[in-house]
């Protein structure tokens, strides 16, 4: 927890407190269900309980009011994340040997045997975490598209599903989720057609590679009835859209985490053979077992190389040897 005050020159009225406490409430469920938060989907928590306008300056006041109480210590500071400006990158954290073998530092490739394997790509940054929190104990791969893939991006991903037919893989599925807006529905299209262009000037059949649109989707919309948006009409893909949809889009953000992490965990289960994956998890847990027994004996196994001397030369030694 990190609701500290750096500045005693804030003053917040009435209506500002009362929307500081919501959002405190807002933030706490979130934080109890493990998720975190950013302001994009804590500004739709308050539309959909019709606390907010669904406009953009209701967004940026919702910013602003949230930026003041945080600076007045009455907003933790860590239950807003913004998944776009992060470092990278750092120096290793263990400093014994031993903290390293043991039994949960070894996963197996659960997704050998496969004959389909699965990759689950988002529209935006901002949703990257929630989605992990789906893919990861399925080790499925998932990938934030920031909008339109670049080009470079979708000729590696390209690469990466031909390497994944060379091991043995018959199809590959891409599950995409985005924004129900003009450009949203057609990134859809866009990654399909670009990866096809790819394999088959690779030498790969495309027909062997499906890009499943699973949100945000109309019968999605109707169901959770998120928030809506006007459709961007100075969009060029606009007209089409708004022929089809109507003159409403909504955000991904819209949708409760729980309820997107529950859909992807559901399609990408769908796709797994759950025999070979009883196997390859059998065989994790050996492997897991050993490193564990490793740990558990390891000044003896230590011991037993370095009487052999098995061991490396320390830099210690090396330094004893030369003098």
């Amino acid at each position: 927890m990190s609701a500290i005050a750096y500045r005693d020159d804030i003053r917040l009225n009435d209506t500002k407190l009362a929307i500081v406490e919501q959002a405190n409430e807002i933030a706490r469920t979130y934080r109890e269900a493990g998720d975190s938060l950013t302001l994009r989907q804590l500004y739709y928590r308050f539309v959909a309980a019709g606390l907010l306008p669904n406009r953009d300056q209701e967004y940026k006041r919702l910013g602003s009011i949230i930026n003041d109480a945080r600076w007045a210590g009455l907003f933790d500071w860590d239950y807003i994340v913004d998944r776009t400006r992060n470092v990278r990158g750092g120096d290793g954290d263990d400093e014994d040997p031993k903290a390293v073998v043991e039994g949960l530092s070894f996963y197996a490739a659960m997704w050998e045997g496969q004959t389909e394997r699965v990759e689950v790509w988002v529209e935006k940054d901002a949703l990257i975490e929630v989605v992990g929190r789906a893919c990861s104990p399925l080790r499925t791969p998932y990938f934030s598209c920031r909008g339109y893939t670049s080009a470079s991006e979708v000729k590696a991903a390209a690469e990466r599903i031909e390497g994944y037919f060379v091991l043995g893989a018959e199809h590959v599925t891409v599950l995409h989720l985005g924004d129900h807006d003009p450009s949203g529905i057609d990134m859809t299209r866009d990654i399909e057609e670009r990866l096809d262009l790819f394999l088959d000037g690779n030498g790969y059949n495309s027909d062997d590679l499906e890009v499943n649109r699973i949100a945000l989707n109309m019968p999605q919309v109707r169901r959770y009835n998120p928030p809506p948006n006007p459709a961007k009409i100075t969009d060029s893909r606009a007209v089409r859209y708004i022929a089809e949809f109507g003159r409403e889009s909504w955000e991904l953000d819209a949708l409760e985490p729980r309820v997107l992490r529950r859909l992807i965990a559901s399609e990408v289960r769908a796709l797994i053979d759950m025999d070979e994956w009883a196997k390859r998890r059998a065989f994790e847990a050996e492997g897991q077992a050993m490193l564990s027994a490793f740990s558990e004996h390891y000044d003896r196994i230590h011991d037993f190389l370095d009487g052999e001397g098995l061991l490396p030369m320390t830099a210690a030694d090396a330094m004893e040897d030369e003098s």
